[in-house]
C-alpha cells in the first residue's frame, strides 16, 4: 500500500505557501488611483527558473539547482510539468512530474519515476521488460541571496530541500541487500548567474541513502548511513533562448552485489518562450545493477509558466 502521509504533507505545505503568497499580493495592491498591479505570473528572465531534474525539482537534468522553479518573481506564483525519458544501452527511465514555485520563494514538486530494465530484467532474474516504480516529494526553500539580481556580490542564492521517495518494488530492492524501500535526501545548493559572462555555475551537497537515485531502494549490506555526495553544474547561454552545459553527480556505493558509480551529462537546452523548453543530453550512468557502463540519451520537454 503507498504511503500517503508525505502527500498529505506536501498538500498542507502547497496550501500553506499559497496562503503566503496571497498575503503577498494583497499587501502590495494598490489603491484605487495607483498604478496597475505587478502581474501575477511570469518576472523572471528567460531559463533563469532552470529546467526539471529526474527528481522534479527546478535545477539541471541531473541535479538541482538553488532557483525557484518557474517563472514567478517575489509577488508570483510559477508552476511546470516535464516528462523526460533516459534510454541507455540496456535500460530505459521515464520520468514526469510538475512543481509549483511561491513567491520565489517555496517549491513543492512530485514526480513519478518508472524504470524499465527491457531484455536485461532477464539476465537479472527478474523477467524481461520488470519495471522499478518510485514516487518522489519535493520541498525546497530559497534560504538568501538572488541569482539574477544580486550581479554586484560574489554571494549566490542558496536554497536548502529535502525529496521523499518510495520505491514501490519492495521485495524485489530488499532482496538485491537494500535496507529500505523509502529514504528521504535533504540537500543545500548553490547557485550563482553571471549575467555579464552569460554564465551560471551551481554546486550542491546531498545527504543521501540512495541506491541509484532510489531506484534500488536506500540502505544497503555495505553501509545503511547517510553519505554527503556532491553534484555540480555549468551552464553557458549562447543566445538568450538556448543554453549548453555540463552536470556531475557522485553516488554512494551501498550494494554489494554491484558497484555504483558516478554520473554525468552534457546538454543543451532551448526555451523558445517561457512556457516551452526542450532540453536534449548525453548521459553517463556507470554501472547500474552489474550492467557496465550504460550510457545514452537524455530528453525532457517541460511546460509552465
Amino acid at each position: 500500500m503507498r504511503c500517503r502521509t508525505p502527500a498529505r504533507a506536501v498538500a498542507n505545505a502547497l496550501l500553506a505557501a499559497l496562503a503566503i503568497h496571497a498575503s503577498i499580493v494583497r499587501a502590495g495592491e494598490p489603491a484605487a488611483n495607483d498604478a496597475p498591479a505587478v502581474p501575477l505570473t511570469g518576472g523572471k528572465l528567460l531559463l533563469t527558473g532552470g529546467v526539471s531534474e529526474i527528481e522534479g525539482a527546478a535545477g539541471g537534468g541531473l541535479t538541482p539547482w538553488a532557483v525557484i522553479g518557474g517563472y514567478g518573481t517575489a509577488s508570483q506564483l510559477g508552476a511546470n510539468a516535464h516528462a523526460t525519458y533516459v534510454h541507455t544501452q540496456d535500460f530505459a527511465l521515464t520520468t514526469y512530474g510538475a512543481l509549483v514555485g511561491v513567491a520565489n520563494r517555496v517549491e513543492i514538486s512530485i514526480a513519478r519515476q518508472v524504470f524499465d530494465t527491457r531484455d536485461a530484467g532477464a539476465q537479472l532474474g527478474l523477467g524481461s521488460g520488470f519495471r522499478f516504480d518510485m514516487d518522489t516529494i519535493g520541498l525546497k526553500v530559497r534560504l538568501f541571496g538572488d541569482a539574477v539580481l544580486d550581479q554586484d556580490t560574489w554571494v549566490p542564492q542558496i536554497a536548502a530541500g529535502i525529496q521523499f521517495k518510495h520505491n514501490e518494488q519492495g521485495d524485489v530492492v530488499k532482496a538485491v541487500g537494500a535496507t529500505s524501500t523509502s529514504g528521504t535526501d535533504f540537500y543545500l545548493s548553490a547557485s550563482k548567474l553571471l549575467l555579464a559572462q552569460s554564465l551560471l555555475l551551481n554546486g550542491t551537497l546531498r545527504f543521501t541513502k540512495a541506491n541509484q537515485f532510489g531506484l534500488l531502494g536506500f540502505g544497503g549490506d555495505k553501509s545503511n548511513a547517510y553519505h554527503p555526495e556532491f553534484e555540480a553544474s555549468v551552464a553557458y547561454l549562447l543566445s538568450r533562448n538556448v543554453a549548453v552545459g555540463a552536470e556531475y553527480r557522485s553516488k554512494p556505493d551501498n550494494l554489494g552485489f554491484a558497484r555504483e558509480q558516478d554520473a554525468y551529462d552534457a546538454f543543451v537546452a532551448w526555451a523558445p518562450t517561457k512556457h516551452v523548453s526542450l532540453t536534449l543530453a548525453y548521459v553517463s550512468l556507470g554501472d547500474i545493477a552489474t550492467i557496465r557502463n550504460q550510457r545514452g540519451a537524455y530528453a525532457s520537454l517541460q511546460v509552465g509558466f
